[in-house]
């Protein structure tokens, strides 16, 4: 007899696309074919089941169906949904953020009104995201005439210079001034 408490699980195989209308799952015999479990749908996101909860909880994924058992299970499209939910909250959107979005989306009555909201989002997003990237850069830069500029401390300096002297170091050929990452360092 079956432990009532051991669970079935749904694996994923990759489909073969020769097969007209294969899906990308394989249910194991006597579950739901098709269809993934909540369990398995984290798996396969690398998110927890607890975050596919909170996901429900706030409207941003609906289980297609339930089992028998009243298991969720879901379908491929859950898998797209989720991943959407991961690349958003990469972009930096809170989940509040992400909700007002879906219910924004639903509640429009065109297509081309929902893409022109998705567009406004999408652009804001990318000119912050090009903006960090140009900070990001300018921070490299630094980080870099910093290395260089300690680099040059191995081989111009001497052990008896004081500390103090480095924020103006005359031995360094290149930049007789520190970068601010170095200089900070001796700062008050």
């Amino acid at each position: 007899m079956p432990d009532r408490h051991q669970r079935r699980r749904l694996n994923i195989v990759k489909s073969d696309a020769s097969e007209p209308g294969s899906s990308p799952f394989a249910a194991e015999p006597g579950a739901e074919e098709g269809f993934l479990l909540v369990g398995d749908l984290a798996k396969a996101t690398g998110k927890t089941v607890r975050a596919l909860h909170l996901y429900e909880e706030l409207g941003l994924l609906k289980a297609h169906e339930r089992s028998k058992g009243r298991y969720r299970l879901f379908t491929q499209e859950a898998l797209v949904r989720v991943r959407w939910i991961a690349k958003l909250q990469s972009l930096g959107l809170s989940l509040s953020e992400i909700q007002s979005l879906v219910r924004e989306q639903e509640g429009v009555v065109s297509a081309q009104f929902a893409a022109a909201r998705l567009r406004d989002v999408y652009m804001a997003k990318l000119e912050e995201t090009r903006q960090k990237i140009s900070e990001l850069v300018e921070l490299q830069a630094e980080l870099e005439a910093s290395l260089r500029f300690l680099h040059t401390c191995n081989s111009a300096c001497e052990s008896e210079v004081p500390l103090h002297s480095c924020p103006t170091c005359e031995r360094n050929p290149e930049r007789p001034n520190a970068p601010d990452l170095v200089a900070g360092v001796h700062a008050n």
